[in-house]
């Protein structure tokens, strides 16, 4: 029973290493080889796993090289377009000018209903209010609205944009994140003159304080002990 449980272990972090090496991506937008690859080495690491008679090489080797696949056709991809063509495809124009492209449908396997549903998932209920949309070479569809039915920005109403910056975390379940603080040019003496103000005394009593895009001071209290409310 040790013995499976350290095997189990060893190759779950192992798995976890190689998957952070291959990459920041959902599963939605994993590309068509890197979605072969992730279910291989799933399927390779399941067998030495349960099976005490195999060694546990028999799953490492297959899944370094599978990673070093990987890494060498994410790099050669990179560098060429032409590769990266033929290895993931290319997008293909689903609706152009307003009208379902059939052929592309067709060539893709796509089917009215997915096209239907996909432009319902990103608010688009009615086919007339989309000029162009593609389907990426990860399966996800990108929609160009027709020009009336975009949403209005600040550009169109000739208004200057105010610069924002990113929410930083000050304080997350009692602690002080100093890097925050520094990164906002801040210190500790100015959170707890901030924390006075909205009535906290002890940051260990705060559930989260933040600085949100404008610069503005957030702060929420942990809720007392053995009750629901927050202050």
């Amino acid at each position: 029973m040790l013995i499976i449980f350290a095997r189990t272990l060893f190759l779950y972090l192992l798995v976890v290493v190689v998957t952070r090496l291959m990459g920041k991506r959902q599963i939605g937008e994993l590309q068509p080889y890197e979605f072969v690859i992730t279910i291989m080495i799933a399927d390779l690491v399941a067998v030495p796993m349960q099976d005490r008679g195999l060694s546990l090489f028999s799953g490492v080797i297959p899944v370094l090289t599978l990673l070093l696949v990987q890494v060498v056709f994410s790099f050669w991809s990179l560098k060429s377009q032409t590769f990266r063509r033929i290895l993931c495809g290319k997008p293909s124009p689903i609706v152009e000018k307003g009208k379902i492209n059939w052929r592309e449908m067709r060539s893709n396997l796509y089917h009215i209903h997915d096209l239907l549903e996909q432009l319902r998932s990103q608010g688009y209920f009615n086919l007339s209010e989309v000029e162009y949309a593609l389907l990426e070479t990860n399966g996800s569809l990108t929609v160009l609205p027709k020009t009336e039915k975009r949403p209005v920005t600040l550009d169109d109403l000739k208004l200057k944009a105010i610069p924002e910056s990113l929410p930083l975390a000050l304080i997350l379940d009692g602690r002080i994140d100093d890097a925050n603080l520094r990164q906002a040019g801040l210190d500790r003496q100015w959170l707890r003159k901030e924390l006075k103000k909205s009535g906290v005394t002890d940051p260990r009593t705060v559930l989260i304080a933040m600085l949100d895009t404008r610069g503005r001071f957030y702060c929420q209290t942990k809720p007392p002990a053995g009750k629901g409310k927050q202050k």
